[in-house]
């Protein structure tokens, strides 16, 4: 199933050295995906050293597996600056991972919501301001277009949220985590025998079952 326009194959054993054994210190944040943790990957002769994320899927099901192959099979050949670049993946038996750009400012859920970091009573992040709300509104909202209208198909993220919207050094909002997302031509729907996604983000067609869309991805941005 590797098929030949996948991303870059990462070595298992680069990905190992790059997060330190996948550390408790490089852990960067957890949840019914698996874990995240920042690498560090030596550069290229007369560059310097490349910082990434590196998604470890959980795989205690085969949905783990459906979702690690959906992620690979719709990012790895998306291109658009507002969304996490997926730089590649690595399988070593049950071990799946994906290799992302890091993105040094997290999720905009921590910027909307500031919460005291651990063992502290103050929070590591300010709430963004108007202004920065915006821009990020407008970056999120550009993506989706390319997402929706802006490649030879469609491409239905289905998870989109506040968790899902990463910032990078310039507070500049990516759309991220594609685990959900599923490919259609122009001019079909997309047939789908469950509900999927985030309660609270859910267009309310989709408690009926009807098929999601990109209208659906839609009222989940404007939530």
């Amino acid at each position: 199933w590797e098929v030949k326009y996948w991303p870059h194959r990462f070595p298992y054993a680069e990905l190992r050295a790059a997060t330190k054994g996948f550390s408790v210190e490089h852990l960067l944040g957890y949840g019914g995906f698996g874990k995240v943790y920042k690498g560090v990957l030596p550069g290229k002769e007369g560059e310097g050293e490349e910082v990434v994320a590196v998604k470890c899927v959980s795989h205690d099901s085969k949905q783990g597996l459906k979702e690690f192959m959906a992620e690979i099979s719709s990012m790895g050949r998306l291109r658009h600056k507002n969304l996490v670049h997926l730089r590649g993946w690595c399988r070593k038996g049950t071990e799946l991972m994906l290799v992302y750009d890091y993105m040094p400012n997290g999720s905009l859920d921590r910027w909307l919501f500031p919460r005291p970091t651990f063992g502290s009573s103050s929070s590591s992040a300010k709430a963004l301001g108007w202004e920065g709300r915006r821009r990020v509104l407008e970056d999120v909202a550009e993506g989706l277009q390319y997402l929706h209208h802006g490649w030879d198909q469609v491409v239905l993220h289905r998870d989109i949220k506040c968790s899902n919207i990463l910032l990078d050094e310039s507070m500049r909002g990516r759309v991220g985590d594609f685990g959900l997302a599923r490919l259609h031509q122009r001019g079909e729907s997309l047939s789908s025998t469950r509900v999927v996604g985030t309660l609270g983000y859910l267009a309310p067609e989709l408690a009926r079952m009807a098929a999601p869309s990109a209208a659906s991805d839609v009222y989940s941005f404007g939530v």
